[in-house]
């Protein structure tokens, strides 16, 4: 508790005077400060209120997010520790021939976060400008020829373009090289 002066304290007794509001109005007024909910409170709400589709794409990401942080409250991580769990996660992945390098699945955390956070404002557990999911972004996506190269560092095609056809100058005439119209077109 801060350390305040008497005349301070005179000065705010006098002010609760002329307002004719006693201290015990002013506490007994107060609102309870609203308590954020941890991530393992907040989830499973969420969760219920959305859609199945979007239940199932962000649910698998849900409970990795209740296991690390689940007796976290909402307005507890920052930026840059979601991030740092976002590569946790990449390490536990399983991977797939068809992998990405974790990116389709940090892309779909990213938003799975983002859900929580937006009910959360929209609930009023958080600020909107305290929302750390909406400062993270998203990692980039390849393109199809993205992808190959970086996931097999393979060019994009194995197969050698045709060589130029060329005729050699000694059997070219120029007759040749004038475009003949074509015999139907001559006819008519």
């Amino acid at each position: 508790m801060t350390q305040t002066n008497s005349a301070d304290i005179e000065a705010a007794r006098l002010l609760l005077a002329r307002l004719g509001v006693s201290v015990t109005d002013l506490l007994a007024t107060a609102a309870p400060p609203t308590a954020v909910p941890t991530f393992a409170e907040y989830v499973p709400i969420v969760s219920a209120a959305v859609g199945a589709g979007t239940r199932r794409v962000y649910s698998s990401y849900w409970n990795r997010l209740v296991e690390h942080w689940g007796q976290r409250h909402l307005d507890e991580p920052t930026p840059t520790e979601i991030r740092q769990l976002t590569e946790t996660l990449k390490t536990a992945l399983i991977v797939r021939r068809n992998a990405r390098g974790g990116r389709s699945a940090t892309e779909h955390f990213i938003a799975a976060l983002r859900c929580i956070y937006t009910n959360a404002e929209n609930d009023g557990l958080i600020n909107p400008g305290s929302n750390p999911a909406i400062k993270v972004a998203k990692p980039r996506r390849f393109t199809s020829t993205d992808k190959q190269s970086q996931t097999h560092n393979s060019p994009k095609s194995t197969r050698s373009p045709p060589p130029p056809e060329t005729t050699p100058p000694s059997t070219a005439s120029s007759s040749d090289s004038t475009p003949k119209p074509p015999a139907d077109a001559a006819a008519h």
